[in-house]
């Protein structure tokens, strides 16, 4: 089991955090057999599809700078212009197996790992110097790895080579009696068959290489439980800061409550236990609006900001303990509670109307609550004193 520099066992899965925090250092899974073994068989398949043309074409360039007339071979810009047309010839001639090899050798490493690219993995490190470090990546897991895919590598190619070359012998000792055209052609036929068997045996390579990367990858970047842990304090803060910025938040939004209080049209109060502030503006709301609402020492604040304002107080405690525990701030009272909330409102537009000379109504007795509200605390308490 691996272990870090503590001695603690990496026993746990690495983060998203720390797989993000490796690949921007560049640690990705790797394969170069992967690589390797693309590479080669797409130059095998461009040699099957395109060398017999290549061959013919290449004999075509050596023929352009081996037939030169006499007059010409004095005449250095005669010669010159040759040279020229033989190089633009052998360019066309490579440049789409080039081209292949190019976008393959791109394109590979996508396939494991993807595209990454960070300035920290090219940096010097005095510890790549290290000889005891490097003897111990000799002697561990990897290098016991790589020395087994090289001699494994060497053993298939070489197995293969030799079938390959028992298989086309006779092929090959009949060259000689062939015409020249008709035997390159047959040349290259054989050595892009050939190279084409060979690439397509690493393929078994590649196949054992890339789980062991990926596998490999995941255990160098295991973390032990106290680095999960401090990496979970460091992304989600400390328990006393975040508890402090829970108190800020709960700070500021009391603030913006307690800025709504003025604009209410009413507090329904406990009296001194609750405090809920209610808006209703018929050509614009639907239905009543709580825009303040609290308990204890945030009620009695309520209470102390209505009356500074002039927003009339009513005492009703069941409706105030429902509302409060109902319902949330800027959210609609309940429907059940429509016609509770209706006959204080009535009652406080009326006496309104009354300090302009109108009559002084009734404050109303028969509030009721329905059933379904009594939940909160004090409901229960009350509820289990009787």
């Amino acid at each position: 089991m691996a272990e870090n520099q503590d001695g603690q066992e990496k026993t746990e899965e690495a983060t998203p955090k720390r797989k993000e925090e490796a690949r921007g250092k560049g640690q990705v899974p790797r394969s170069r057999e992967l690589t390797t073994m693309a590479m080669l068989l797409m130059a095998a398949i461009g040699m099957s599809l395109m060398g017999g043309h290549m061959i013919t074409q290449m004999g075509d360039v050596l023929r352009l700078g081996l037939d030169v007339e006499r007059a010409k071979a004095f005449d250095p810009w005669a010669v010159i212009e040759v040279l020229i047309r033989a190089i633009q010839g052998g360019i066309a001639l490579v440049a789409p197996f080039l081209l292949i090899m190019i976008v393959t050798a791109l394109a590979a490493p996508v396939a494991l790992g993807g595209w990454t690219f960070s300035t920290e993995a090219l940096a010097f490190k005095p510890e790549k110097l290290d000889p005891v470090q490097g003897m111990k990546k000799i002697f561990a897991l990897r290098g016991v790895v790589e020395l087994t895919k090289a001699l494994a590598k060497f053993l298939l190619i070489g197995s293969v080579g030799a079938l390959l070359l028992w298989h086309f012998l006779p092929e090959l000792m009949g060259l000689g009696r062939e015409a020249v055209d008709a035997g390159l052609v047959h040349a290259g036929k054989i050595l892009s068959s050939s190279f084409l068997v060979l690439s397509a045996s690493l393929v078994l390579i590649a196949a054992i290489d890339v789980p062991f990367q990926i596998w490999d990858h995941a255990k160098n970047l295991k973390m032990t439980r106290q680095e999960v842990r401090d990496e979970h304090k460091n992304t989600e803060g400390k328990p006393e800061v975040k508890s402090r910025v829970r108190a800020m938040q709960r700070e500021i939004a009391q603030r913006r409550m307690m800025s709504e209080v003025p604009e209410a049209d009413v507090v329904i109060t406990n009296p001194t236990h609750y405090a809920v502030a209610l808006r209703y503006d018929a050509d614009t709301m639907s239905a009543p609006v709580v825009v303040a609402k609290g308990v204890e020492l945030v009620a009695s604040q309520i209470r102390t900001v209505a009356v500074a304002n002039d927003v009339p107080l009513f005492e009703a405690p069941p409706l105030a303990r429902a509302l409060y525990y109902s319902t949330e701030i800027e959210q609609e009272v309940p429907a059940g509670l429509y016609l509770a909330v209706a006959q204080i409102l009535a009652y406080v537009f009326q006496l309104k109307a009354s300090a302009s000379g109108g009559p002084v109504p009734d404050s109303p007795h028969d509030i009721t609550v329905p059933e379904e509200f009594f939940q909160g605390p004090d409901q229960e308490s009350e509820t289990d004193a009787e």
